[in-house]
Parts: structure tokens; C-alpha cells; sequence
């Protein structure tokens, strides 16, 4: 490539001008507002931000105190089950556990059943990867090409349906709640649709075109840790079956933190129950799959209620004091500092 050479002007001609144009934007010559800082601004600032964050935060922490919330530990009270499903080889074979507790006082309104785990971390990196977006989304795709390895295929190169970690570490327990009235035991009704995010059920996860789910699975396989088919997991509603299941959909949800819970039934709120959990004895019987030990994990049940601000968590609110707390003192330390440069200036100017 020939270099371009620039001749000097001729005489005569204007020397074409570098500055630049003479506008309001480039001159730097549009209006602008710059804060005087004066110590009553900055201190009423401080004042009201504190005011503001102490009292949001009095609120939440109030709100969340008021929720009503039951929790039960089945880690040890189901401790044969997990004997059990320590050892891989008893995959096929069934365990059942019951767990009584007593509620002194009727829970109303909306009733929540969550699960949670302690001491399962969700947050390594190679397990959040450790999924295949394409294949949720029903595509159909290689996904030896995914980071699924090594939940992707098994030996004779059958493709996993879902792939990854994350999908085959799914929890599994099954757990129904029942009520003791007058010498007879009634079967709570729960729901188990409902519970996902609207974004993920209609979005982020969906079934392969078929005619039919079993169809669309074929030439697939289950993840090596499940029970069953991906399109077995609700037998009784075709709308929650496949990758739109809401407890596959919640469990795919990972948490940051090694102690989670996630939501996994709605109390139906019918007679009996139409105001709620009454008071009375219950049972919780418990499908035991989920196996905890070898990670020195445990596993709860948790049933509780939601307020406008969500449920028993305060730490929203606890932040919110703290930034408050924190604002309003700064606000005494500046005074403080002001007040003391202010006789000093007063003593000099005396002098």
C-alpha cells in the first residue's frame, strides 16, 4: 500500500482548521448543576438516609418475625432409610419413614411445605455449568458438545434426558402430610403445580414437539441417580411432565448458599383446611430417596406462611438497620468534628 504524502497549502489557500466546531456540546458550554456542599446539606442527607434505612428496616424485621413457620428435622428419625440409600446397589427398593409433630396453634391463611438441605453446595463451578440450556429449551442438540460431562451419555452412547449434574443430583423424596381428627386421619391436600416461576414454566424450560412425551424422549435415557424417566415424572397431569415439571424446574434454580430450602407443596386450601392448619397432630410420611449422610448433609421439612415482604428471612431488614445505624452515626461524627473545627476557628479569630 502506497503511503499518502500531505503537501503544505498553497499560498493563498486557508489552512483547514483542527479546533473544534464551536458548539455548546463540544465547547463544553451546556448548563450543568454542581451541588454546593454545605454542612447542612450533607448532614440532613446523612439524617434522613438513616430515618429512612431504621425504619424500612423496623418494618421488615417485624414482618418477617410474624411469620409462621414449623420446621422438622428427618435426618436421624428416618436414620434407617438412609442406611439404606448409602449403599447404590438398593436404588430400586423402597423406604418409608413417618414423622409426627404437633402444632399447638392454627397456622392461617396461605401454607407453604418447603424442603431444605444443609451442607449441599450448589455453588461449586463445575456443577452450575453443569447443564445443557438448548436441551431444556426441547432442541434437539449434541450435547457431548455441552458441559454435561460426565451426566451427558453412558457408555453405549445413549444421550442423558436431562443432561448434567445438576438434573441428576435432583431431590427426589416424596413427602405427603396427613392430619389426625377425632380417631381418623386425614390426607392433606397439597398442590404441586403453581409453584415456579412463570418466566422458567413458559420460557426457559420446555418439552421436545411430539405427539405424545414418550415419544419425544425416545433414544434418551434417564440420569444414572433417577428412578424413573424424565417423562414419568407426574403421571397424573400432562401439563407438569417432562422438562416443565415445577420440582424439576425449582431444583434447577441453584442456591448460593450450602444451606437452601426450596418450595416444594401448597396447602389447598379446602375443608377442613380452607382457613389453613388447624391445631392438632400430624404426620409426615416420607418416600426416602434422597441420600445426605456421605455428605454429612441433613434434611428438613418446613411448612410456613408468607408475609408482603416474603417469608421468615430476616436479613433484608437487618441490612437495613445496619445501613441505617451506620448513616446515622456518621451524621453525629461529622456534627461532632464540625462543632470542634468551629471553636477552634472561633478561638483563633479571637486571638
Amino acid at each position: 500500500m502506497k503511503n499518502k504524502t500531505s503537501f503544505p497549502p498553497r499560498e493563498g489557500e486557508a489552512q483547514p482548521s483542527r479546533c473544534p466546531d464551536n458548539s455548546a456540546f463540544k465547547q463544553q458550554r451546556l448548563p450543568a448543576w454542581k451541588p454546593q456542599l454545605t454542612i447542612a446539606s450533607v448532614l440532613s442527607s446523612f439524617f434522613l438516609t438513616g430515618a429512612f434505612c431504621l425504619t424500612v428496616g423496623v418494618c421488615l424485621v417485624l414482618s418477617a418475625n410474624s411469620v409462621r413457620e414449623i420446621q422438622v428435622d428427618y435426618s436421624d428419625k428416618c436414620s434407617d432409610c438412609s442406611k439404606l440409600r448409602e449403599n447404590s446397589s438398593n436404588w430400586n427398593k423402597e423406604c418409608h419413614c413417618s414423622v409426627n409433630f404437633t402444632l399447638k396453634e392454627d397456622i392461617l391463611g396461605d401454607v407453604f411445605m418447603y424442603y431444605g438441605l444443609q451442607n449441599f453446595y450448589q455453588n461449586h463451578r463445575r456443577y452450575v455449568i453443569s447443564r445443557s440450556d438448548a436441551q431444556l429449551l426441547g432442541r434437539n442438540v449434541n450435547i457431548q458438545r455441552s458441559y454435561c460431562a460426565p451426566f451427558s451419555t453412558y457408555k453405549n452412547g445413549t444421550p442423558m434426558a436431562p443432561c448434567g449434574a445438576i438434573a441428576n443430583s435432583m431431590f427426589n423424596d416424596t413427602i405427603d402430610l396427613f392430619y389426625s381428627l377425632n380417631s381418623s386421619v386425614i390426607q392433606v391436600p397439597l398442590l404441586k403445580t403453581g409453584n415456579s416461576w412463570w418466566t422458567d414454566k413458559n420460557v426457559k424450560f420446555r418439552n421436545p414437539e411430539s405427539y405424545n412425551l414418550s415419544s419425544a424422549f425416545a433414544g434418551t435415557a434417564r440420569p444414572p441417580y433417577w428412578q424413573k424417566p424424565v417423562y414419568l415424572l407426574d403421571e397424573e397431569d400432562e401439563r407438569n411432565n417432562g422438562f416443565v415439571n415445577d420440582d424439576f424446574i425449582i431444583w434447577m434454580r441453584v442456591s448460593a448458599f450450602a444451606t437452601f430450602r426450596n418450595l416444594y407443596r401448597r396447602v389447598r386450601r379446602v375443608r377442613p383446611f380452607a382457613e389453613g392448619l388447624p391445631a392438632g397432630n400430624y404426620t409426615f410420611s416420607i418416600a426416602y430417596n434422597f441420600p445426605v449422610a456421605r455428605f454429612k448433609g441433613r434434611k428438613h421439612v418446613i411448612l410456613s406462611t408468607v408475609v408482603w415482604s416474603g417469608g421468615s428471612n430476616p436479613f433484608l431488614g437487618i441490612a437495613y438497620l445496619v445501613s441505617g445505624t451506620a448513616a446515622t452515626l456518621t451524621g453525629f461524627v461529622i456534627t461532632g468534628i464540625h462543632l470542634k473545627l468551629r471553636k477552634k476557628k472561633t478561638y483563633f479569630q479571637k486571638q
